[in-house]
C-alpha cells in the first residue's frame, strides 16, 4: 500500500483516500459567523436596542494553537451589549436604545432614539460591515411620545414619524452556516407612550418588540437581537446574547480540543462548531 507524507496535492489526497491510507489533515481556514450581544431597549418611551454586530467570512487558522472564542452578553435596559470574538475577528456590541428623550447609542448596530414628543432625537450609528443605524424621532408637539427602532445587521431601524406610532427594528441577516437557515441580529422595536397607537415590532432575527403598557420584550438569546423599548414608566427589554459558529469540510480532521462545550455536528459535508458560551478551539 502506498504511503503518503508531507504536502499533498488534491490528486494525491484523493488517491490516499482510495487506498484507505488517509488520516486527514487539519483545516487551513474555516468559515465563521460571529454575532455580538444585542443592545438593551431604552426605558420610558424607549428606543429599540441595536442588534449585535455580525461578521461572516473565512479566516485562516493556526494549527496547534488555542483560538479564543468569546460570546457577548446582551445589554440590560439603556445599555449596550458586549463584543463577541473569534481569534482576531471582533463583532461589536449592539448599541443601547435611548430613553426619555435621549439619543440611541452607537454599536455594531445602533440603538433607536428615545421617546420624545417635543424634540427630535437621533438613532445611534452602526458600524460599516457589521450593522446599521438606529431609527430617529421626527415627531414634535405630539400628544403621544414615540421612539425609533434599533438598527439590524440587514437594514436600518425605522424612524418614528407619526404621533403615537413608534419605529420597528431593522431586519437581521440569514445564514445557513449551522446547517439550518437562521436569521440573526435583528433590531428591537421602539416603545411608545401609554395611550399610543403602535409600539415598534422587533426586526426579524431575534429583535424584541417594543411596548405600549409593559416592559419591552427581550431579544432572543444567541441571535444578537436588540431588546424592545419599554412603554411609559417601564423598562426596556434585555438584548439577546451573541453566538459564534464555525464550519469547514468534513474531509479535514476534527478539532483536537475545545472548551466552552460547543455543539458539534457533522452533516452535509461539513464539521460545524456552534458556541453559545465562551471557550476556545484548537485544530
Amino acid at each position: 500500500m502506498a504511503q503518503y507524507s508531507g504536502i499533498f496535492t488534491l490528486s494525491q489526497a484523493s488517491q490516499a483516500i482510495k487506498d484507505n491510507n488517509w488520516t486527514g489533515l487539519p483545516p487551513q481556514n474555516v468559515e465563521f459567523l460571529v454575532v455580538a450581544g444585542g443592545g438593551g431597549g431604552g426605558e420610558y418611551y424607549g428606543g429599540g436596542g441595536g442588534a449585535g454586530g455580525l461578521c461572516a467570512g473565512f479566516a485562516g487558522v493556526t494549527v496547534s494553537s488555542a483560538i479564543t472564542v468569546t460570546i457577548g452578553a446582551g445589554g440590560a435596559y439603556n445599555t449596550s451589549g458586549a463584543n463577541s470574538v473569534f481569534g482576531v475577528i471582533t463583532s461589536l456590541a449592539g448599541g443601547g436604545g435611548g430613553y426619555v428623550g435621549s439619543s440611541g447609542l452607537l454599536g455594531g448596530s445602533g440603538g433607536g432614539g428615545g421617546g420624545d414628543n417635543t424634540t427630535q432625537r437621533v438613532g445611534g450609528s452602526g458600524t460599516s460591515g457589521q450593522g446599521n443605524s438606529g431609527g430617529a424621532i421626527f415627531v414634535t408637539n405630539a400628544a403621544n411620545a414615540t421612539a425609533g427602532g434599533g438598527g439590524g445587521a440587514g437594514t436600518i431601524g425605522i424612524t418614528a414619524v407619526q404621533n403615537g406610532i413608534s419605529g420597528n427594528g431593522g431586519a437581521g441577516i440569514a445564514s445557513s452556516i449551522s446547517g439550518t437557515v437562521t436569521t440573526y441580529a435583528g433590531g428591537g422595536g421602539g416603545g411608545s407612550s401609554y395611550g399610543g397607537i403602535y409600539a415598534g415590532v422587533g426586526g426579524v432575527g431575534g429583535g424584541g418588540n417594543g411596548s405600549l403598557t409593559v416592559n419591552g420584550s427581550a431579544g432572543t438569546a444567541n441571535t444578537g437581537g436588540g431588546g424592545g423599548g419599554g412603554a411609559y414608566n417601564y423598562f426596556g427589554g434585555t438584548g439577546g446574547s451573541g453566538i459564534v459558529i464555525l464550519r469547514y469540510p468534513d474531509t479535514f480532521i476534527a478539532a483536537t480540543s475545545t472548551t466552552g462545550s460547543p455543539t458539534i455536528t457533522v452533516a452535509g459535508g461539513f464539521r460545524v462548531y456552534q458556541f453559545t458560551a465562551s471557550g476556545s478551539i484548537t485544530f
